[in-house]
């Protein structure tokens, strides 16, 4: 109907029924999503300045006329054009006026949710008055803010314990996790759910009943004893505290953004809204300035940028995927796909196996489906695209192919000339190698040019890297269509050239040969693993050859000391021990540490100092954690950087990517190269020249590293 309440904005559309209902259509043109921006804020503002004029509206939804995307938070372009805190804070508590100007407007709203609704997206739905979701696959909340190193700046510290919970609210800000429409209405986060296609209606339906007061919110109540636990000051203390220790240890103090939140959360709850949005917005502009917070936001965008394939007008579309061994990489590589849309078919020596790697599939989506991520319907849906057989014809359809046999290049050859005997003339042949050359792969190819390698990370339904190598013969074709592969799986990606261990093994064999090394000077197993979660990493190096599979890092140590060996590297041999005396890991419960299942869960238990043997004996040396943080840590760095220098790596952005998205280097310090531009090349020098003269030629300062050491530049500008 007409109503004087046009806006002229195209940011938002806003269309009056003849019951009063409004609909504001939030559709920023031009882009793929909607995101929070200062034009975002003053539309939002016209849009409540026409609600509050027009005497005719009687309540209001706000919903996106995007397809399956609400609002996925605030646009970190504008966030780098601030100059200091203060022009910060003044958009915080800008965003801070709207939602109060929406939560007293007089006027009952309903955000209608239909995909993400993240950061800033949420935090404007928490204004509302009513909140509906569609169950979409693609429908999730979250405050993500604290994987930037930022904390949620539209008062989300302060309106969501108070609609949630302050431990639920707590959980979500700290760890920036996705909460799903299921568990998002049984904790109050939303109202009511809805099937995708019946959003708009529902949501003008419980906007009238509001007007009319035939509908009241109904949240969700929470346990007594979370209630007993939030009721007074004191029992709320005891949360706040152990909110603040269970982040310490997850973090080890390397974030500054938790302990920031959990006090934004006590001051609101204790000493009142206005205290708590006060700070919230004063915390928000400090963190913006942080070196933590602008390494994890160059990786935000360094990602964002990988997501795009600069060879998409070469690509083949990739619609079937052929998986050649159903181990557990097979089996993740082809959950990743079908999840996806792709359909697969993944081969064995046996149809046995096959079905096992088909299990494996149906295990990890039976997992999201008791977490309330997928319906029924779609877990069946998925597991269906997954065809188990037992020789290569079936893969005749197959757009890419990707082989994840054992790591031997007799194997490796042999399987590449079976399946180039029935695939079609276009289809990509990837090996999964985490360590051989893609040329010596494809050595005796009839099609080299379409070869390449596709390098997961296990497990790989989790580990979001992947990495594609590419040799001088590979053609753009087959890199475009396996990089479309690797966006369609879910993937941030890319590309590198072949080389002994690529990339991302070569620079992870050498940080762990040098723990290896460690171990045989006389360090602690435990400490050297506590030295370097503290320094940043997941989990520590020993941790981490348990998780891999000792007999894997030994094949790996292997192949790369044949090819890195020599003069300037000293290899350890001892993976190669331990793997022989059966301790490889967790896949036989015994390795560094002994392992014990719980419930389909590996659980890691006590050391085993019986591993001490193979080290010179169970006398450990205390050593300096910073000594090991620094052996280790610039070890990694310093073989990233000859990486580039060899060619290997296309940019140093690349690198950091790799290198945090891969193998879980620090994301508070931005990658390798972001980490020396912080700390300064010629110190990085320094220190590697210090190690060089203690420990021998293989902490040598790369030659690149030298030159911008002496010149004073940086890798990233």
């Amino acid at each position: 109907m007409a109503t004087d309440a046009a806006l002229s904005t195209d940011l938002i559309t806003l269309d009056v029924d003849a019951d009063g209902i409004a609909t504001l259509w939030i559709n920023q043109p031009n882009k793929q999503v909607n995101t929070i921006s200062e034009a975002t804020l003053t539309a939002f503002e016209e849009a409540i300045d026409a609600m509050e004029r027009d005497p005719t509206i009687r309540a209001g939804v706000f919903i996106s006329g995007k397809d399956a995307s609400f609002i996925v938070g605030a646009d970190l372009d504008m966030i780098k054009t601030f100059a200091s805190p203060a022009d910060v804070r003044a958009l915080s508590r800008r965003a801070h006026a709207l939602i109060r100007r929406v939560q007293t407007l007089g006027k009952p709203t309903v955000a209608a949710i239909n995909g993400p609704a993240m950061g800033g997206g949420l935090e404007m739905a928490l204004g509302c008055t009513y909140r509906i979701a569609t169950t979409h696959a693609k429908t999730k909340l979250a405050l993500p803010e604290v994987q930037l190193g930022l904390l949620p700046g539209g008062g989300g510290t302060q309106h969501l314990p108070r609609l949630v919970g302050i431990q639920q609210a707590l959980t979500m800000m700290l760890t920036g996790k996705n909460i799903y429409p299921k568990k998002a209405q049984r904790i109050g986060l939303v109202d009511a759910l809805i099937h995708p296609p019946g959003l708009h209606r529902a949501a003008k339906e419980a906007a009238r009943q509001l007007a009319d007061g035939t509908r009241t919110p109904q949240h969700a109540e929470q346990s007594f004893t979370d209630r007993v636990l939030e009721s007074n000051t004191v029992s709320r203390r005891i949360i706040y505290q152990q909110a603040g220790e269970r982040t310490k240890k997850r973090t080890h103090g390397n974030y500054p953004a938790p302990p920031k939140i959990i006090e934004c959360v006590k001051v609101g709850m204790e000493d009142g809204l206005e205290a708590g949005l006060d700070l919230e917005a004063r915390y928000f502009g400090d963190l913006v300035f942080t070196p933590e917070s602008k390494a994890l936001v160059s990786l935000f965008f360094a990602k964002q940028d990988a997501e795009k394939n600069p060879l998409k007008d070469h690509a083949q579309p990739v619609r079937e995927i052929g998986v050649l061994g159903a181990g557990l990489m097979g089996a993740g590589i082809a959950q990743v796909s079908a999840e996806n849309g792709v359909d697969v078919v993944i081969k064995d020596q046996n149809l046995e196996r096959a079905a096992g790697g088909r299990k494996h599939v149906w295990d990890g989506v039976h997992k999201k489906t008791t977490k309330g991520i997928l319906s029924n319907f779609e877990e069946d849906v998925i597991v269906e695209r997954v065809v188990p057989v037992d020789d290569y014809a079936p893969l005749q359809a197959a757009d890419v192919v990707i082989e994840a046999v054992p790591e031997n290049l007799d194997l490796k050859r042999q399987v590449l000339a079976d399946t180039e005997a029935v695939i079609r003339d276009d289809a990509v042949f990837a090996s999964n190698t985490s360590s051989i050359p893609i040329a010596e792969i494809a050595a005796e190819a009839e099609h080299p040019e379409r070869v390449l390698g596709m390098h997961y990370f296990s497990p790989v339904p989790q580990i979001p890297l992947l990495e594609l190598i590419v040799t001088e013969q590979t053609s753009n074709a087959a890199v475009a269509t396996a990089y479309d592969a690797g966006l369609t799986q879910g993937k941030t990606v890319i590309v590198v050239n072949d080389g002994p261990g690529f990339y991302t093994t070569r620079i992870l064999a050498l940080y762990m040969n040098e723990a290896l090394l460690l171990l045989e000077e006389g360090a602690d197993i435990e400490q050297g693993d506590a030295a370097m979660e503290q320094w940043g990493f997941p989990m520590g190096p020993f941790e981490l050859f348990d998780l891999v599979g000792i007999d894997v890092a030994a094949k790996i140590t292997e192949i790369m000391g044949a090819r890195l060996g020599g003069g300037d590297y000293q290899i350890s041999d001892r993976a190669a021990d331990l793997a022989a005396a059966n301790l490889l890991g967790q896949k036989t419960n015994l390795g560094f540490y002994a392992y014990e299942a719980n419930n389909g869960d590996t659980e890691q238990g006590d050391l085993n100092e019986d591993v001490y043997r193979f080290f010179g004996g169970a006398d450990r040396t205390s050593m300096d954690p910073d000594t090991i943080q620094q052996r280790l840590g610039l070890m990694m760095v310093n073989a990233a950087v000859r990486c580039l220098e060899d060619g290997i790596l296309r940019s140093p952005t690349d690198g950091d990517l790799g290198a945090v998205f891969g193998l879980g280097f620090p994301p508070f310090r931005g990658g390798p190269f972001r980490y020396v531009d912080h700390e300064g090349a010629a110190g990085i020098v320094m220190k590697l020249e210090r190690l060089t003269e203690a420990h021998g030629p293989r902490y040598a300062p790369s030659s690149l590293l030298r030159e911008h050491a002496a010149a004073g530049t940086s890798f990233h500008r």
